[in-house]
């Protein structure tokens, strides 16, 4: 029972990643990174530092 709600916990983890970056106007699975133990600071680096294509400046 436990395997299951990790894997339920893994996998919306992984749709929320995907959600954030693809909402910001970059591909999708740069999001599946939040997944990844160390990548997934370096991807909210990125997502932090980077210029949003979505945003209208």
């Amino acid at each position: 029972m436990a395997y299951i709600v990790l894997v339920a916990l893994w996998a919306l983890i992984g749709f929320a990643g995907w959600r954030i970056f693809t909402r910001a106007g970059f591909k999708g699975f740069i999001g599946l990174l939040f997944l990844v133990p160390i990548a997934n600071f370096f991807a909210l680096l990125y997502l932090a530092h980077k210029d949003w294509p979505s945003s209208n400046k």
